[in-house]
């Protein structure tokens, strides 16, 4: 048995300690806003928060997990959360959608460590998501827009 808690519930679940979280989220604990991308943390597409610093959840193991503090976008209330989730909004950052779950996840990491992000901040911070239909103008001036909204 496995024990998670994943934004603020707990649940125990009967699976293999070496499945990857992201299936565990996905399958048993029927959370679908993360999304499965390439499997091999290249993309981005299932970053979530493991005791709040991002992770790419394809590959880590169900049991490293455990007893851990798993947030994932459905979870992300956040003060820079909910700032970044109404900059994308607001600027229709969305085209396909596929990826976003991943990018918000890390543009709000990078808002909660730098309120104030250069360009130089964001590429570092989110050169390991990749958007398939290049939204990456749009990505930048969200998380732009987010942070001026962060005291």
């Amino acid at each position: 048995m496995i024990e998670l808690k994943v934004n603020g519930s707990n649940h125990t679940l009967d699976i293999d300690p070496q499945m990857p979280l992201l299936w565990a989220l996905r399958e048993h604990v029927h959370l679908t806003g993360t999304k499965y991308g390439c499997g091999i943390a290249q993309c981005g597409s299932c970053t979530l928060y493991l005791d709040g610093e991002p992770i790419r959840s394809c590959i880590t193991p169900v049991s490293a997990a455990a007893g851990k503090q798993i947030t994932t976008i459905e979870g992300l209330d956040s003060p820079a959360g909910k700032a970044i989730q109404a900059a994308w909004r607001e600027l229709e950052v969305v085209q396909c959608g596929y990826c976003q779950s991943g990018q918000i996840m890390s543009a709000a990491a990078l808002l909660e460590r730098k309120k104030r992000p250069t360009d130089a901040d964001i590429d570092a911070a989110m050169q390991g998501n990749l958007c398939r239909c290049a939204t990456y103008v749009r990505i930048r001036a969200a998380i732009k827009a987010a942070s001026k909204h962060l005291t």
